[in-house]
């Protein structure tokens, strides 16, 4: 299956690196670029991409925004976007709030090539792309400043205990295969465990489920 991107920056040389590399690896086409937020919702609607490379600071409409939109309800497309944010450190913040909307995760600008490439599959495969060393520490900050909503809590006590084991783990970073040697239980049995754990507390992926579990406080910053 190929998959179909769609690039939104505001600088022209971001824009054609991203859509030469990409254009470069088999499997993977770049269909349209943006440059602008308002411009990226308009083409997502009418590509249809798989995933789109937004990034957080552009005119117009902002990447944060550009995402609730294009992720909102009243999205037109025929199939919802993977969007990954394109970031620096210096706008972590904004980055949490683009992940609250929906985005399944970010990607530093200054990412080497096999890791855009990478990131690209990964969420294109309908996976969240964590990093342990850098997303996490950036959810556990950013979290702890949000408050927490009753309608979370009310999510939290629909676990049952061994769901909310696998949403601490999850929270930590922690793989299904990992997972499932903290628990002793086969890694299918973890699929299925994460599987109902996203569904019952409304999450796209696994990224949000970090944001859920840090929100709620099932999961404390180091």
């Amino acid at each position: 299956m190929t998959i179909e991107v769609l690039i939104a920056d505001d600088q022209a040389m971001v824009r054609a690196g991203f859509a030469a590399l990409l254009g470069a690896h088999d499997g993977i086409t770049v269909t349209g670029q943006a440059s602008d937020g308002l411009e990226a919702v308009a083409l997502s609607a009418r590509l249809d991409p798989d995933v789109i490379l937004m990034d957080v600071r552009m005119p117009q409409l902002d990447g944060i925004e550009a995402t609730r939109r294009i992720l909102g309800s009243g999205y037109p497309a025929a199939k919802i976007p993977r969007i990954l944010m394109l970031t620096t450190f210096d706008i972590d913040d904004y980055v949490y709030d683009a992940l609250q909307a929906g985005a399944s995760g970010f990607l530093l600008k200054d990412a080497l090539p096999d890791e855009l490439v990478h990131a690209v599959r990964v969420v294109a495969a309908g996976d969240a792309l964590l990093s342990p060393s850098v997303t996490r520490r950036m959810i556990a900050q950013f979290a702890t400043q949000k408050p927490r909503t009753a309608e979370s809590a009310h999510l939290l006590a629909d676990l049952t205990d061994r769901e909310r084991e696998v949403l601490v783990l999850i929270g930590q970073g922690r793989s299904n295969g990992e997972i499932a040697a903290t628990l002793f239980i086969a890694e299918q049995t973890v699929k299925t465990h994460v599987g109902k754990v996203l569904a019952k507390i409304g999450a796209r992926d696994r990224v949000q489920a970090v944001i859920f579990a840090y929100d709620t406080g099932l999961v404390q910053p180091a």
